[in-house]
């Protein structure tokens, strides 16, 4: 069988049929695939499989996980169990014993003492490089049973160059160490495991071969399972899985339909199960076949047109603000410590210590920038001081090895100590975190706070100090013994980001020197290789949100520097990226029920939402993904720098229309997914992580549309959950004149929750109304202008060339994504 891109041939050999050839066309030629097979598979147990699960450890020979790691017990007894490592049952491998033409396609048949498979295989006419296949599977024997997609083509180690089940893993080759294979996803397990439905991003397995080839098996969409059926969370079901490994334990990506044990696996004499699938073959990278399960299988971007807003972002930012500055609400606390009133917002959430007590502050950059946009006193008075002093506090200043170092992320107001997440430790990326990236943000909008300067100093020579020579750090240090702890992974994170704030504030050479030794071996060990490791002490590293910010970071030494190979690398860890955000199931408006109120699906969707951390033992397991969308404006510049769609894509259906998962009155989001529309919980500190990203998105977008006339300095990326960055602190540009940013809701109103908006005042008092179309269709909008202060004397329509009535109100209109721009003089 044949299309124009690809061809099938299969040959009898002792009465079975096997695939002789499977070719792909490039350049008018065809080039074979190497180890093309078209073997099948079935799993059957007469009984329910156990779950008994095996131990693994570490490299250093602990059991791993540790018992302090409470939140990941359970999803990794399940991984370990035999279903999941895919010992579980028999497995009947056999090759179809007949085959005949169909109208569209070939049939191939076969029996065995279980069971009775055909599949027919048809040409997608549609998209020429890929094979609908149609599997299904007569009962014999009562029992469970799986099925599995043939293998295509059986991949020689020596041959693959990527390989991953977007969600769990990825990387350039084999890796022996099965915890960092299967644990934190750095390169291809060695072991044929399966990977659940529950945490896998696109449904999909890829694997790319030498000579720019790349085979994936994706499931066809309504087979996976619906994280939320009806009218209650059914995310931990597990209806399908992947695998990059036959359960021969040959490299050949394949997909696991039903689940051994699981639902549907259970089958009657004479029972029928089917599933269909398809096979993709194509010249190029994994990207490519991942971009078309994602868009041309899943949807995804057409699905994009069901998104609206009832809240838009920018009301959004005003309720936060409001919730903000109300101590009730957003569990504000002031303590006094070593003789300085410190501040900060009360945290309910796991840490090691805690009696209730745990405080944090969150985003430093949307501090300062929302105290500095709004002018409000009620921030800069009475949270900005406390918390610059909770920062200072925050940093060891006493002699010894930790000198300079930021002694934890959190604040225990009865012990008067501040402690790491999850242990007694320091780690050299929370001096970047919580030392250099706040005091960097704080300094930006506060150039003259000379002792913020000493203290980033500080930090960055202890940096430099606890950098090994070749670049890397640690991953944290033991606070009694001062000796390396977690000496199983490596720093695997954008630490050498410190030295960049460090350079670009104080302006030492050798601050940039050792960021980009730093950066280099970042890039080496793991950009290049699909290795990397989180952030979450509560998650053991699990990879995280932590890629999207080794992105971002090597765009700002790119921007710094100049250098081409670190705009290269920030692509390549974007593009990895993007395997941490959900495309499936299909957003549709069917009606559901969530807490007594009705939603159509695509307002809980999982689709356009990114993990807080994925693979086997990350909260998405458990959780599914969160709303803190950090990645969305980095995902609009990536369009821009790239021109490739699903980043713009991405961003927005990571943005846009998320209002069931607000608080009706703070418009606070949710963190997790399953939390719904529950507000910030235990976390109000998120509020300030929410407006930073949504900040950096909308202006990321007005950069994008205005084709760089809208454009504002960008600070550093905030702590932890992310890549957005602040913004305010100088001036920027619109339309050739310098303005600052300002937030107000005395200036404007505007009644399309699809429109945003971000203004900016000019030299001459004038102010600027950027406004921002939120969805792929033409947009009405009517805007009020208000006058307590001051009389409005002309508006001009600077993106139409046009002058307006200066009256209260007024009605325009802006095209799908698109952009307009009022300039409002006052008399």
């Amino acid at each position: 069988m044949a299309s124009e891109n690809l061809s099938v041939e299969w040959e009898e050999v002792d009465k079975q049929w096997k695939i002789k050839a499977l070719k792909v066309k490039r350049n008018n030629d065809w080039k074979v695939v190497k180890g093309a097979s078209g073997e099948h598979t079935i799993l059957f147990s007469a009984t329910k499989p156990d779950s008994t699960s095996i131990t693994m450890h570490a490299n250093t020979g602990v059991v791993f996980p540790e018992e302090i790691y409470r939140y990941q017990k359970e999803p990794w007894k399940a991984a370990t169990s035999a279903v999941s490592m895919n010992t579980a049952g028999k497995a009947y491998h056999f090759f179809p014993s007949r085959i005949s033409e169909t109208q569209d396609g070939i049939l191939l048949q076969s029996e065995n003492e279980i069971a009775i498979v055909s599949a027919e295989w048809n040409v997608d006419p549609v998209h020429k490089n890929d094979i609908i296949v149609n599997q299904s599977l007569i009962a014999k024997k009562p029992g469970f049973y799986s099925t599995t997609s043939p293998s295509l083509v059986n991949i020689a180690t020596g041959d693959i160059t990527w390989a991953t089940v977007p969600g769990y893993f990825h990387g350039a080759a084999l890796q022996p160490d099965s915890v960092l294979a299967y644990a934190y996803g750095q390169g291809i397990p060695t072991f044929p495991a399966i990977y659940p439905d529950r945490c896998m991003t696109t449904p999909t397995s890829i694997a790319d071969i030498k000579d720019s080839l790349s085979v994936a098996v994706t499931v066809e969409p309504g087979f996976t399972r619906d994280p939320w059926e009806k009218d209650q969370n059914t995310h931990l079901k597990w209806n399908t899985a992947f695998s990059h490994m036959s359960r021969k334990g040959v490299l050949s990506p394949t997909l696991y339909y039903p689940v051994l044990g699981e639902k549907g696996s259970k089958l009657a004499a004479g029972d029928t199960l089917k599933v269909e699938f398809r096979f993709s073959v194509r010249n190029g990278y994994w990207m490519d076949n991942l971009d078309h399960a994602i868009n041309d299988v899943y949807q995804f971007s057409d699905k994009l047109k069901l998104r609206r807003n009832q809240t838009s972002l920018t009301k959004r930012i005003e309720a936060m603000h409001s919730y903000l500055t109300d101590p009730k609400t957003s569990m504000w606390n002031l303590e006094e410590y070593e003789g300085r009133t410190i501040g900060a917002q009360s945290y309910l959430g796991g840490v090691v210590g805690s009696q209730g007590d745990a405080m944090k502050n969150a985003d430093y950059g949307a501090m300062w920038m929302l105290g500095k946009a709004t002018g409000d006193l009620a921030i800069n008075e009475k949270v900005l001081p406390y918390a610059r002093n909770f920062k200072l506090v925050q940093q060891e200043d006493k002699p010894g090895f930790f000198n300079g170092a930021a002694m934890g992320q959190y604040y225990l107001a009865k012990r008067k100590t501040f402690v790491e997440e999850w242990g007694d430790f320091i780690e050299p990326i929370s001096l970047t975190y919580y030392t250099m990236l706040d005091l960097g943000n704080i300094l930006l909008f506060q150039p003259e706070d000379q002792e913020l300067h000493q203290r980033l100093r500080h930090g960055a020579e202890l940096l430099l100090k606890w950098q090994h020579e070749d670049g890397y750090w640690e991953v944290a240090y033991d606070r009694k013994t001062k000796q390396p702890l977690f000496k199983d992974i490596k720093d695997l994170r954008p630490t050498f980001y410190g030295l960049v704030v460090a350079y670009r504030i104080l302006k030492d050479e050798r601050y940039l020197a050792g960021a980009i030794k730093g950066a280099d071996w970042l890039i080496e060990h793991s950009v290049n290789k699909g290795h990397f490791i989180g952030v979450c002490g509560d998650a053991r590293y699990a990879p995280d949100f932590a890629t999207a910010q080794t992105a971002q970071v090597l765009l700002d030494l790119f921007d710094i520097t100049g250098n081409e190979k670190y705009k290269a690398a920030a692509i390549a860890a974007a593009r990895i990226y993007t395997t941490s955000v959900y495309t499936h199931p299909v957003p549709s408006t069917v009606l559901k029920t969530v807490k007594d109120n009705t939603r159509e699906d695509w307002e809980i969707s999982q689709a356009g939402l990114s993990f807080e951390h994925g693979g086997i033992m990350g909260s998405a397991q458990r959780h599914g993904p969160i709303q803190l969308a950090s990645h969305a404006g980095l995902f609009v510049r990536m369009f821009n720098i790239t021109g490739d769609s699903l980043f713009i894509t991405m961003a927005r259906a990571a943005a846009i229309g998320r209002d069931a998962f607000l608080d009706n009155k703070t418009k606070v989001a949710s963190y997790y997914w399953n939390a719904m529309g529950r507000g910030a919980g235990p976390y109000p500190h998120h509020a300030w992580w929410q407006i930073g990203w949504i900040m950096d998105y909308l202006m990321a977008e007005a950069e994008l549309r205005s084709a760089g006339k809208i454009i504002f300095p960008r600070g550093f990326v905030t702590p932890k959950v992310g890549p957005h960055q602040s913004y305010g602190f100088e001036t920027g540009n619109v339309f050739g004149e310098k303005a600052k940013l300002i937030i107000s809701k005395a200036i404007v109103d505007v009644d399309n929750p699809n429109i945003e908006y971000i203004l900016a005042e000019s030299v001459e008092k004038d102010v600027f109304i950027i406004l921002l179309n939120d969805v792929g269709e033409k947009q009405s909008v009517t805007l009020k202008l208000f006058e307590k202060e001051r009389k409005i004397s002309a508006v001009h329509d600077v993106t139409g060339q046009g002058q307006l009535e200066p009256q209260g109100t007024w009605q325009t209109e802006i095209d799908p994504y698109g952009l307009k721009v009022f300039r409002v003089t006052y008399q």
